[in-house]
């Protein structure tokens, strides 16, 4: 968000999700640690006060969230072109999705912004990492993340169902090949603690082992049983080939033993496993 117009980045999201009928879901977040120093002044955006444009990028954010719920967000001249409107008329975003304000997604790297997107209304995102360190588990840490996030959604008032989706590294040993390319090395069978933008942080778990282990494994991870989908981490930069083999080893293998159906035949009602 800090490198982007807020009422632009609206506009494209609401004509995508018109022309794709409903069916675009947005995340969103302040964005990653970068190697520019307060790149975002060079793409014109000045103000922050954070090293990160985090105070930016939530200023943004709240312009945008308010145009995709369609407040006015200027006022109508006194001699309007086009449609006919009363002048200080306030004038949404045009086009307009009525419903794109239920699918927009915020990543959150801690319990304290999970609560604020619960409040907000967003659907939560949590991804390989959060920026605390307890001493727990990264699992045992986003599943109290998720409780706060739908209390505070509960808390709030809003009555649609909100959505929580955790990313996870899992490649599935099926092949020797597999074994070879996605072997552990010693200490990824664990979480790490590290440091990211000053923060003493918890980063997740590679799962790699055979499809009976994983089931295990990612069954005794509190926050994948809480979530309502399972993200994967894949390199990309491996190729499509390869990350076609992860994905269908994992569909195949994995995924059902966790509550996925295939919809290969038709839409399948409940919670897939992405």
């Amino acid at each position: 968000m800090r490198y982007e117009n807020p009422l632009h980045l609206a506009e494209e999201a609401a004509a995508l999700d018109l022309i794709a009928d409903g069916r675009v879901a947005l995340g969103v977040s302040r964005g990653s640690p970068e190697p520019a120093d307060r790149g975002w002044e060079a793409f014109g955006y000045t103000g922050s006060t954070d090293p990160r444009g985090a105070d930016i990028a939530r200023e943004k954010f709240d312009v945008f969230l308010q145009a995709i719920r369609g407040a006015g967000m200027a006022r109508a001249a006194e001699r309007p072109y086009g449609a006919p409107v009363t002048p200080g008329q306030g004038l949404r975003i045009e086009p307009h999705s009525e419903d794109l304000a239920h699918r927009i997604w915020w990543g959150a790297g801690s319990r304290d912004t999970a609560e604020w997107t619960g409040r907000q209304g967003l659907n939560l995102m949590s991804s390989t990492l959060l920026t605390e360190a307890t001493g727990a588990s990264l699992g045992d840490l986003q599943a109290e993340q998720i409780e706060r996030y739908r209390a505070a959604f509960r808390a709030a008032g809003h009555t649609h169902a909100p959505r929580v989706s955790i990313s996870r590294s899992v490649f599935p040993i099926v092949t020797d090949r597999d074994r070879h390319l996605f072997g552990l090395r010693p200490g990824e069978e664990r979480d790490q603690i590290g440091v990211i933008d000053g923060h003493r942080s918890t980063f997740g778990r590679t799962y790699t082992a055979e499809p009976d282990k994983l089931i295990t494994q990612l069954q005794a991870d509190a926050a994948v049983m809480s979530a309502d989908t399972l993200m994967l981490t894949i390199p990309s930069q491996a190729g499509v080939e390869l990350n076609l083999h992860i994905l269908e080893a994992f569909a195949e293998h994995v995924a059902p033993a966790l509550g996925w159906q295939s919809n290969r035949e038709g839409p399948v009602q409940g919670d897939p496993v992405t």
